[in-house]
């Protein structure tokens, strides 16, 4: 059952849905849920923290992907359940979020009546003349019934403004007529400038300055404090926010929480049952914000907390630690968009502010809320272009902070584009050598590689390299991430040679100006190892990443990501020096501490999933793996989507996982999805398209399809050559299957010449003892 609340603004709907969830809890009833419904972000934010209470929280769902959990909880529960979407405002937003089946009863309080033609109006109506003069009798204590009526038809009988009148006569020890006589003497225009287009109801305005102007005037700071909270979410406002930062003038240094006591005695706050969060009404904060305004200090409130939600901020960690972060984020994000939505209604946008913004849409990546973080992002930079110009360096970093939001979400074009314009506008206005001119050009190669745009991306790593040594000097730590990108992207262009040189560079500089445990040391001889792992060197890699393990476990600790991460790594080394059962062990701890630490939806999470699906399959138990694959691909479809990176390769890794149990048609099938998704989300000379192509080649091999392999192997050989290089491992792989493929179609003169060939490039380019080159020589002399 769904009704709604409507009436005018300090009629009262709050407190009776709020008296009504409160009979409901003393029923009994296990589910009363309170959500403020201003927005989209707060009904996501109060759905989350109901997800805590359910035990149905995971912290690294989206903040989507939990709402819709809990919806389908409420639709579908047979136990007494409240829920109450307080002050919503948008029609489609609520109903999108309300259960309409199950046991659960929905409160909806809002001043759109337009809610009452969807779902089961209650008008809530102002008090009746006799209802008012009791009301006003019971608060004050007076008993001058003419006059108290009276006052109450001059506040139009609205409780709001009734409860601030009571407030102030018994304060203040006054008649009626006394308070009466002040609240005619005070004309809006005076003191008020209208901002948000509504009439005030009768006299509510009124009673609220009045109250206003006795409270400032009895306590020091309060002003100041009120205007603060004016600004804020009606929501709540934490009183962990109120101590995180300076609020008070320098002579005004009340202890908070002590002119918040002041304060509720006027009526003008109150607390949450557990006293740990500060309410306003709405009402209120409008007439606060604007006088504010009118006085020319609605500026002065909204810098102040833009400051003080920026300390709030400063402490939230980034990157993967966001995820256990994520209740300080939602907060950050409900205050961040009151505060943005005032400001940007009274143009009073500032630099500070759009920064703040700026962290929020960071936030929102770093949680894979991406959606939400690239359209808050968007916003952000159309701002920043407006209030700042276009070649701002704020303007800049909005639109770098963009484009790796695109990236994230696998909107490679749209990133490059915007990276492309970072780095043409830094080099322009700060010039060539300037820092941040550095970090666009590196951030955009990563970019080019990201998109399998190799050759771009070394060529744009070799000048940052070079540029950061002559402007920084070779020992910067930027110049040395300079030196770990470039190994990066030689390794997988299938240059080994050259990628370990330079990690075996990187990492002696490393341990020579940042120490032999800081952790860029401990990533740079991870890499290295990661390396030899590709050069075929398995013993050297493994003994490198225990090595690394031992030192990460003792300076990160056991349970720090990069420690889990390094776990990982290793697990694949012994993977690729064939020694499975040790990798499937390894593989499975590293799970279940990746479930207990990250959370069983985090991307390193599902990776560590994937690579042990990986493992059971090369241990010849391909039922689990299979299991496994579809497991972490719907898992991967949920949380990073479809088109994600990482949810193409589970697919192709499953399909691999079909061949091997030879469900070939399965395969086959599944391949050629994969084909077609890698060329429309990454692009036809992407490395991980090329790979999908010559997968399927070989399925069709393996279906006895020969003419059809053949002729993909020959294209797929060709793009290879092209885009990665004649010498890279995955084009001399495709070059040794192609020769096969010929042996089998009784092309044998130009199989044995083919093996011979890719055999001589083999062991020139990868060595005599890489096991990819031991591979092909077996194969030549089988073909013999």
């Amino acid at each position: 059952m769904v009704c709604t609340l409507t009436g005018t603004p300090g009629v009262g709907k709050t407190l009776l849905a709020a008296s009504y969830a409160w009979a409901c809890q003393a029923a009994g009833w296990p589910v009363v849920a309170w959500i403020p419904a201003e927005t989209e972000n707060q009904i996501l934010a109060g759905l989350d923290g109901l997800a805590v209470r359910l035990g149905m929280h995971s912290v690294d769902d989206d903040a989507e992907t939990t709402a819709r959990r809990v919806k389908a909880w409420m639709s579908g529960t047979h136990q007494p359940c409240l829920v109450v979407f307080d002050n919503a405002t948008d029609i489609p937003t609520v109903r999108r979020w309300c259960p309409t089946t199950g046991a659960a009863r929905v409160v909806i309080t809002s001043r759109n009546r337009a809610f009452s033609r969807h779902y089961a109006p209650v008008e809530v109506q102002v008090f009746t003349p006799a209802q008012a003069a009791a009301f006003l009798t019971e608060r004050t204590g007076l008993t001058d019934e003419d006059a108290a009526s009276e006052l109450a038809a001059e506040l139009g009988h609205l409780p709001l403004a009734l409860a601030q009148a009571a407030a102030m006569i018994a304060w203040q020890k006054i008649s009626y007529r006394a308070y009466l006589r002040s609240l005619r003497d005070l004309p809006l225009e005076r003191h008020l400038t209208a901002l948000e287009g509504d009439a005030y109801p009768a006299g509510a305005a009124q009673a609220i300055l009045l109250s206003l102007a006795l409270a400032e005037q009895a306590t020091l700071g309060a002003r100041r404090l009120l205007e603060v909270l004016a600004v804020l979410s009606p929501a709540g406002v934490a009183r962990l926010l109120l101590h995180s930062a300076p609020i008070l003038e320098p002579g005004d240094q009340s202890e908070i929480d002590e002119l918040l006591a002041r304060l509720a005695d006027t009526s003008l706050i109150t607390f949450t049952d557990d006293g740990q969060a500060v309410l306003m009404h709405r009402l209120i904060q409008r007439v606060l914000r604007e006088r504010a305004y009118h006085e020319a200090r609605l500026q002065q409130a909204v810098d102040t907390a833009t400051g003080l939600l920026a300390t709030f901020n400063a402490p939230i960690p980034t990157g993967a630690a966001t995820w256990g972060a994520r209740p300080s984020v939602e907060a950050l994000l409900e205050h961040t968009g009151t505060l943005y939505a005032i400001a940007h209604l009274a143009d009073l946008l500032t630099p500070e502010l759009l920064d703040l913004r700026g962290w929020c849409g960071r936030r929102l990546t770093d949680l894979a809320d991406l959606p939400r973080g690239i359209a808050l992002l968007q916003q952000t930079l159309v701002d920043s272009e407006r209030l700042l110009g276009v070649d701002h360096p704020a303007t800049l970093t909005s639109r770098h902070d963009l484009a790796y939001a695109y990236g994230t979400a696998t909107r490679a074009t749209e990133a490059i584009t915007l990276l492309e314009q970072v780095l043409s506008l830094r080099e322009r206005v700060l010039g060539t050598d300037h820092p941040d001119t550095l970090t666009s050009r590196n951030n955009l190669a990563s970019a080019y590689q990201s998109a399998g745009r190799i050759a771009e991306a070394i060529t744009l790593f070799e000048q940052m390299l070079a540029d950061s040594e002559r402007v920084l000097g070779t020992d910067h730590p930027d110049t040395l991430t300079s030196r770990n990108n470039l190994a990066s992207a030689y390794q997988s262009a299938g240059r080994i040679a050259e990628a370990i040189t330079l990690f075996e560079q990187m990492l002696a500089d490393s341990e020579r100006v940042l120490g032999t445990d800081h952790p860029r040391t401990l990533t740079s001889r991870n890499n290295l190892a990661y390396t030899h792992g590709s050069a075929g060197r398995t013993t050297k890699a493994i003994i490198l990443l225990e090595q690394v393990l031992a030192d990460n476990e003792r300076v990160l600790g056991t349970d720090h990501p990069n420690t889990l991460a390094n776990r990982h790594n290793l697990a694949n080394a012994y993977l690729s020096a064939e020694q499975v059962e040790k990798a499937v062990i390894l593989l499975e701890q590293v799970l279940a501490d990746n479930e207990r630490v990250l959370g069983t939806d985090h991307p390193n999470t599902l990776a560590n999933r994937h690579s042990l699906a990986s493992a059971y399959q090369s241990a010849g138990r391909i039922a689990e793996a299979i299991t496994l694959y579809e497991q972490v691909l719907a898992d991967n479809e949920r949380v990073l989507g479809t088109d994600h990176p990482n949810t193409l390769a589970n697919r192709h890794s499953l399909a691999s996982a079909y061949q091997s149990a030879k469900q070939i048609r399965e395969a086959i099938t599944l391949y050629q999805q994969v084909v077609t998704d890698r060329e429309r989300v990454l692009g036809a000379n992407h490395p991980g398209t090329l790979s999908s192509r010559h997968n399927l080649a070989y399925t069709y091999r393996s279906a006895g399809r020969i003419a059809e392999a053949i002729t993909l192997y020959e294209q797929v050989l060709a793009d290879s050559e092209r885009v990665l290089g004649a010498d890279h491992p995955n084009t001399l792989t495709n070059r040794h299957n192609l020769a096969g493929a010929y042996g089998l179609a009784g092309r044998v003169t130009e199989g044995l010449a083919l093996y011979k060939q890719v055999l001589a490039d083999s062991e020139r380019a990868l060595g005599a003892d890489h096991p990819l080159t031991r591979m092909m020589r077996k194969n030549l002399g089988g073909t013999r």
